[in-house]
């Protein structure tokens, strides 16, 4: 049995790999159809400039954003991989249209859009074929928000000229805007708004002059601009944000004016000082958010947990990881291995030790995938990898084979190569390791008491201290192990091994399929019911391929045919689901639930400008803990009605799948993993008070009587 743990191993290595394609000039997504473009009527000359551009045709309703989103959203980012000498410059925004959403309004674009590029040309090119290559990311938005990106790819052969869409450069090129020669402007603040004087004009404009604001978390998009002319200026006078973040000493904004629809660029110093900053905080451009009086305050737990009560936090809430429900599998694992070496204390301490590293090792790795991914841009927390359909599969996958190899189907020391077996045979220490990587795989959806807290902190420490807290919570979730490998009076409260463990083994298949289930429910809520069944088609498939190579046959030609048969049927059941996979983002599945509405930050803050207590719950569907306090405390009847008598406005913030907004929710309440519940007050005078992970109806209630 203990072979599976190297291919466990690399599965869930496998499993955090992006598939491979080849990439090309068009990606097309459900919301837009993305083309890079070149534009070289002259050919590509040394010392010249080569155009190059994104063209974004979106589907009817849908946008994406200008480099100031607005109230919210997120520009879209190109990053070129050009040859050595060749430098890409700043993207030549054309003019966006101002999109107003309820309260809020955004800048951006909707259907055809070209982001032109100029790139110079290095003086020493010599001509030849010229290899380009772009990834670019973006957010497309309807009522729901989406992060796409994409990997583009285009050859231009050697000597071409390429002016094939010489028609849509020319045309973004008459919408962008450009400075105004002989303008000039000026700006004060005026109470609580900019009054801006533009002198220089051609004329009076005929009718409301636009004013986009390139300047993040300066005005308020949504209010209207009050505007008049007189004696040759345009006088303006734009409100300012009351979450006011920046005070920029010059202004640069876009003009445009009926009748110029590409507008003009104005540099407006300030004269002048600004008023001090407000005390909240901008809403965050990098995802879909609501104005900044709805961004969730920092949790002062957390905020106020110094680096070696961290390491205390780190080290209970590895240990209380072992009483979680999502360990409880490997769990029982462990212990049939603990009672196996019994008798050979020398082995028994040596494995502990093993399973020890493995698990430390393993959430250290764990850790900087994560910290290199968050410094990389990406909004992500503890447990990232579950919020992956392919991972959570692939999970699914290496619990049905453990189950299988538990049950008798099949054993690996009959199907390894033989130097595999010989190595195992070898270094069985090896195989304890990999128990203890497994361990952390599974227990990653789980967050422990003071473990929050401690994994808070980690995530805003730099890169050693934050390695040192994960090596401590791994050394915290090991210790009870290590304690029975170390002292033989606890390894004596072990039963001792016999027959029963052979039907014990059998028995431990069935907590592997049920965590096999578990994995399916949650596949489903992160896609569809037809990904569901697919998966499922996939494991039945995988179960059949495990029968054919574990079946003795007497021929090799038997066993040979069994083997192809088995992993021909899994090859096409893969091949039959994998399509299946692509789900839409949570955000999307997100619905109503009896009182609990979805969670948005835009709903946070209407309902506490509206005096209303809030209390959220961010769970996901692979989090154990969060799906028991969800059906036990939270569904209480009178907890509920507690609820309505404090007329308590109940948001559910759903994690399954990758959603950044809830990732910067959580960062705020000094936290990066779910469950997270938390209770705010009908005004800003009371903190928020965030709950303990192990939530009770007591627990709810005592917070409930603070508001």
């Amino acid at each position: 049995m203990t072979p599976l743990y190297k291919f466990a191993a690399a599965s869930l290595l496998a499993a955090f790999l992006p598939l491979a394609q080849a990439a090309g000039p068009v990606v097309v997504t459900d919301h837009v159809r993305s083309e890079l473009l070149v534009h070289a009527p002259d050919g590509v000359q040394a010392g010249k400039t080569l155009w190059l551009g994104l063209a974004i045709d979106h589907q009817p309703h849908w946008h994406t954003y200008w480099k100031n989103p607005g109230d919210s959203g997120l520009a879209t980012t190109l990053a070129w991989k050009l040859p050595a000498g060749f430098k890409a410059g700043d993207i030549a925004w054309p003019t966006p249209k101002k999109l107003p959403l309820g309260p809020l309004t955004n800048y951006g674009y909707e259907n055809k859009l070209l982001l032109p590029v100029p790139v110079q040309v290095p003086a020493g090119f010599s001509g030849g074929e010229l290899k380009i290559g772009l990834h670019a990311e973006w957010l497309v938005c309807k009522e729901v928000c989406l992060p796409e990106s994409g990997d583009f790819e285009l050859t231009v052969p050697a000597n071409a000229t390429v002016a094939g869409h010489r028609a849509l450069f020319d045309a973004t090129r008459a919408a962008t805007p450009a400075a105004l020669e002989g303008a000039s402007a000026t700006a004060r603040v005026e109470g609580n708004a900019l009054a801006i004087d533009v002198r220089g004009l051609p004329a009076a404009p005929p009718g409301e002059v636009q004013y986009f604001a390139e300047d993040i978390g300066v005005i308020d998009y949504a209010a209207k601009v009050e505007q008049q002319w007189a004696d040759g200026t345009l006088r303006l006078k734009v409100p300012l944000s009351p979450q006011r973040s920046e005070s920029p000493a010059v202004l640069n904004a876009v003009l445009v004016a009926p009748g110029q629809p590409a507008g003009w660029t104005v540099s407006i110093p300030v004269e002048g000082a600004w008023p001090a900053l407000g005390s909240a905080s901008p809403a965050p451009a990098a995802m879909p958010a609501a104005p900044a009086a709805s961004i969730l305050p920092a949790a002062p737990p957390a905020a106020g947990t110094s680096f070696m009560l961290s390491l205390l936090f780190a080290f209970l809430g590895g240990a209380l990881l072992n009483l979680m429900p999502c360990v409880f599998p490997v769990l029982s694992l462990k212990i049939f291995s603990l009672v196996q070496h019994r008798e050979e204390r020398a082995r028994a301490v040596a494995g502990g030790a093993a399973y020890t590293a493995g698990v430390v090792l393993s959430f250290v790795a764990l850790a900087g995938l994560l910290l290199a991914l968050r410094a990389g841009g990406a909004e992500l927390g503890w447990g990232f990898q579950l919020q992956s359909p392919l991972f959570v599969a692939g999970l699914a996958a290496l619990f049905t084979l453990i189950g299988l190899n538990l049950a008798g189907v099949f054993e690996f020391g009959g199907v390894l190569p033989g130097a595999l077996a010989g190595y195992r045979a070898k270094n069985p220490l090896v195989d304890d390791a990999l128990s203890g990587a497994l361990a952390v795989a599974v227990a990653s959806p789980c967050t422990a008491p003071f473990m929050g807290a401690a994994l808070g902190v980690a995530l805003t420490e730099p890169a050693p201290q934050a390695l040192a807290i994960f090596a401590v919570l791994g050394l915290g979730m090991a210790a009870p192990y290590l304690a029975v490998a170390l002292v033989p009076a606890l390894g004596r409260l072990l039963p001792r091994p016999g027959a029963w463990m052979v039907r014990f083994k059998v028995l431990m298949a069935f907590p592997m399929f049920a965590t096999v289930v578990w994995l399916l429910w949650v596949l489903g809520q992160q896609t569809s019911i037809d990904a569901m069944a697919g998966v499922a088609g996939v494991l039945v498939a995988l179960a059949f391929a495990c029968w054919a190579l574990g079946t003795p046959a007497q021929s090799r030609r038997t066993r040979v045919a069994f083997a192809a048969a088995g992993l021909v049927v899994l090859a096409g059941a893969v091949h039959l689901a994998w399509p299946l996979l692509k789900a839409e983002p949570a955000q999307v599945q997100a619905t109503a639930s009896g009182q609990w509405a979805p969670w948005s930050v835009e709903a946070v803050g209407q309902a506490r400008a509206a005096g209303k207590p809030v209390f959220i719950d961010f769970t996901a569907a692979w989090c154990i803990t969060c799906q028991f306090n969800k059906r036990t405390v939270l569904s209480d009847a009178q907890l509920l009605k507690d609820f309505g008598t404090k007329n308590v406005v109940l948001l559910r913030a759903d994690w399954t799948r990758r959603d950044p907004a809830i990732t910067q929710q959580l960062a705020q309440l000094g936290r990066s993993g779910v469950p997270v519940y938390v209770l705010f007050g009908p005004n800003d005078s009371q903190p928020p008070q965030v709950l303990s992970e192990v939530l009770t109806v007591e627990q709810v209630r005592t917070a409930l009587g603070k508001i």
